[in-house]
């Protein structure tokens, strides 16, 4: 059994107390991400109202299948997350690091997805900038629509990956057994960020591939 004293910080008298600071910081981060997105969002918003017609058009260059299937992908993962903090918390070892692999495993193939669409949108010519080559109805408000599309998923893909890496990190430490029941806190919190990450892809899935399709150029 690891001596779980020296994952006790200084600064903190117990380890309940330490967890209770951590999944507050957690928390608070996650309120400052989602004041992030939140303005992304609300820039999205905007523009869809002003420019319903050129969105709709350049929506249709989305694969909804392929949306559909990093969602679904997402959601696979954040049910694995959540076993995983379950096994973390009843001290299944084993389960815990196969449940995080799991995770890792998913995570990927939604990166892969993403990367690949992001591919097809290049060789089409609808990448922002000097590739951009669309020639059908009011290209400039078609862009930005891509300019939004790219920055925000591209966003979302960032924080993915950053996830990866915890989640790497996690399992290392998970197969050394340095969890158990009586702390298991960096595992909890990093569950709140990957459920906050699945959540973002939620919301950015209807806006850009579902809202306006039936509006063909």
């Amino acid at each position: 059994m690891a001596n779980h004293s020296l994952a006790l910080r200084h600064q903190f008298e117990d380890v309940a107390q330490q967890k209770d600071a951590s999944t507050l910081g957690m928390w608070i981060f996650l309120a400052t991400e989602i004041l992030f997105f939140g303005g992304m969002f609300c820039c999205y918003t905007v523009y869809r109202s002003s420019y319903p017609h050129a969105f709709g058009i350049a929506s249709n260059h989305l694969e909804v299948l392929w949306g559909a299937v990093s969602t679904v992908v997402l959601i696979c993962s954040s049910y694995f997350m959540a076993c995983s903090v379950n096994s973390a918390a009843t001290g299944y070892r084993k389960a815990l690091v196969g449940f995080l692999v799991l995770t890792i495993l998913l995570a990927v193939a939604f990166l892969v997805i993403e990367m690949s669409e992001w591919y097809l949108l290049y060789k089409e010519g609808l990448m922002p900038g000097v590739n951009f080559t669309y020639k059908g109805i009011d290209p400039g408000h078609v862009q930005l629509f891509f300019c939004m599309y790219f920055a925000m998923t591209g966003l979302h893909a960032s924080h993915v990956t950053i996830g990866i890496v915890i989640l790497i990190i996690l399992a290392f430490r998970a197969y050394a057994d340095v969890f158990t029941p009586a702390y298991y806190t960096p595992v909890e919190i990093s569950g709140l960020y990957w459920h906050f990450v699945d959540l973002v892809w939620i919301f950015l899935f209807p806006l850009y591939y579902l809202i306006a399709r039936h509006l063909q150029g």
